[in-house]
Formats: C-alpha cells, sequence, structure tokens
C-alpha cells in the first residue's frame, strides 16, 4: 500500500514540478502577494496545489489533504496528504533556483510517504516507511560525519522566528565548531541532511507542509529525526532536529539550549 502511494506521490510531485517550471521560466508575469512577514505567495502556489489536490481526489477521493495554500480538506479513509506546492517562495520569486514540490502521506498519526522533488536540479528524494530512501531511485544514506566541525548544518528561520532563538543556534553551533548552512527552503535541506550534503537540519518551527516528508525520507537514510506526536503536527506545527547518528545528540542539545520553549502555531 505504501509503495503504491509512495509512487503516486513521486509522479505527481514530478508533475506539479513541471508546472511550477512553466511559472518559474515566465517570473515577470507572475501575481505575488505577501501573506506576512517574510511570507510571500504566488499565483503559481495556489495553482500547483490545486493541480495537487484534483489529482488526489481522482485517485484517493476518501483520503483528506492538507496544503499550504488551501488548508485542510478532512477526509473518511484515514489518510491525510500534506503537501507544500512550491517550498521556497521567496526564492522561487526571486528567480533563485532552490525550491521543490514536497507531498507526504500520513495514516493513523505516522508519515508512510514522503517526496522531496527539486525540478529545476531535477532532483527526487524520496521514501517509503520501512523501504528506505531514495534519490532518484539510487539509495542514499545520512552523513557518517561523528563531529560539528565536519560538515554543515541546515538552520531554518521563517516570520515567525524569534531573534533570540536564530541568534543562539547559530552562535552555539559556530561556539562547538560548526557551520550553519541556510537556502530558505526547509524542505530541500532536509533532503540535503537525508542525502548525506549536510549532516543534520534545525529549526524552531516548522508546518507540517514543510516537514513531513523530509523528517521521513532523513530516518529512511539512517539518520535521527527528534520524535514528534505527529496528529499534533498537523494541526501546530512542530520543532524539527534531524541529524547524522554522530552529531544528532550535539544537535538536539543545542536546539534545546538555543531555542524558547515551543509554542504551538
Amino acid at each position: 500500500m505504501s509503495l503504491e502511494r509512495l509512487d503516486f506521490a513521486e509522479n505527481l510531485a514530478r508533475k506539479a514540478g513541471d508546472l511550477g517550471m512553466e511559472y518559474f521560466r515566465k517570473l515577470d508575469t507572475l501575481t505575488v502577494t505577501q501573506k506576512g512577514h517574510q511570507d510571500l505567495v504566488s499565483e503559481a502556489d495556489r495553482n500547483v496545489e490545486t493541480l495537487i489536490r484534483d489529482e488526489i481526489g481522482k485517485v484517493y477521493p476518501q483520503d483528506g489533504i492538507l496544503g499550504e495554500e488551501h488548508g485542510m480538506e478532512e477526509g473518511t479513509s484515514g489518510f491525510t496528504w500534506v503537501t507544500d506546492p512550491i517550498d521556497g517562495t521567496a526564492n522561487f520569486v526571486a528567480g533563485i533556483p532552490q525550491w521543490c514540490v514536497i507531498i507526504a502521506c500520513v495514516h493513523q498519526g505516522k508519515v508512510i510517504v514522503g517526496v522531496i522533488h527539486d525540478p529545476v536540479s531535477n532532483e527526487t528524494f524520496k521514501a517509503a516507511a520501512g523501504h528506505g530512501a531514495f534519490l532518484n531511485g539510487k539509495p542514499i544514506k545520512a552523513s557518517d560525519s561523528k563531529s560539528l566541525s565536519n560538515g554543515s548544518v541546515g538552520v531554518g528561520f521563517n516570520g515567525r522566528t524569534a531573534v533570540t532563538d536564530a541568534v543562539n543556534v547559530v552562535g552555539a553551533l559556530v561556539s562547538k565548531g560548526g557551520v550553519f548552512f541556510r537556502n530558505a527552503s526547509g524542505g530541500l535541506m532536509l533532503a540535503y541532511a537525508a542525502s548525506g550534503r549536510l549532516i543534520g537540519y534545525v529549526e524552531s518551527h516548522m508546518n507540517a507542509w514543510d516537514c513531513l516528508a523530509g523528517m521521513l525520507i532523513t530516518s529512511e537514510a539512517g539518520g535521527q529525526v527528534m520524535e514528534q506526536d505527529i496528529n499534533q503536527s498537523l494541526h501546530h506545527g512542530a520543532r524539527v532536529v534531524v541529524g547524522a547518528p554522530g552529531v544528532f545528540s550535539d544537535l538536539k542539545e543545542i536546539a534545546e539550549s538555543s531555542f524558547a520553549p515551543f509554542e504551538a502555531a
């Protein structure tokens, strides 16, 4: 069942990415509005999500769907699809080729499928629970780094991030010999952590559509992931800490000492 849904999600992410690329190639005609502080949305975001919802509705009409742009549509099957049609909208509208399509599927409080597709580089990171993680069909694994001084750590910020959280986590990481990486797409940074390009990723708060797929892919790639109540995360988001096994405890300690207590969005 999960492999069937993984194949569906991968094909859908690619189809959604193709539509996103059509808009990306003609940015001068794109309509962009601001939802909040450092939070943009374009007609591309909305139309790509509509495509995703329509395709899910055709194949899995009883499933629920949660998307960044159009919210929650409850289902009756016990399955819920979670999607960010364009993660990294600020990059997208600025012509920076660092954005992705994210699709996850949740069943009975567990993430069973995750896909992160980068249409610009034609890279598709995917996983189904219990079946490993892959990049364009080839197995991937988390970094074998044993030290924060041996690799870069993705650090996520957003419009809700407290200044103290951002300053504290970067300072703590650097003080331990680490280097931080940020490309304004949490989905891609989680995919990079899963594939060993980064040794970890931390963010004080991420929405479900940004993090669930990447957390599963990282776990299936042999990385460690801070435990979450997935049902709570669907509605309120989550604090995210993932990392290579050799540095995860250090990253978790940095996050716990740097971030203010988590508050549900």
